[in-house]
């Protein structure tokens, strides 16, 4: 059975996916880039600052599946510069400790949605 997840906390989806959803203790977030979930707005002044709202949204996503950054066991982290990866892991760094850090692939692709910087999507286990 698969359990819907919805916050405001992070922006409301652009097309026919849901945020998250829930198979029994096991979460599969969409991804998430740097819109405000408030205005809208997309927040792409530098990469670490566009990074940082992708992790927000992120973490309000898993907080509303009551699951948090240590639950997390895979990421996938889609960049439009390679360049910007060290800058990217950096902010990604901070969130997670690096002794239980989950798996995670980086990638390189040639555009995002609404041609943002980055898109991280995540799985995380109850």
């Amino acid at each position: 059975m698969k359990k819907i997840i919805f916050t405001d906390k992070a922006p409301a989806p652009i097309g026919p996916y849901n945020q998250a959803v829930l198979s029994g203790d096991t979460l599969y977030t969409s991804g998430q880039i740097a819109l405000h979930p408030e205005t809208g707005e997309l927040i792409t002044s530098d990469i670490e600052t566009e990074t940082k709202q992708v992790m927000e949204n992120m973490k309000a996503v898993l907080e509303a599946a009551n699951m948090n950054f240590e639950q997390v066991v895979k990421v996938s982290i889609f960049i439009s510069d390679m360049n910007n990866f060290a800058k990217i892991n950096s902010v990604y760094a901070t969130y997670f400790n690096e002794k239980t850090a989950p798996a995670r692939e980086t990638v390189q692709v040639a555009c995002l949605p609404k041609n943002v910087n980055v898109e991280i999507s995540m799985i995380a286990v109850k």
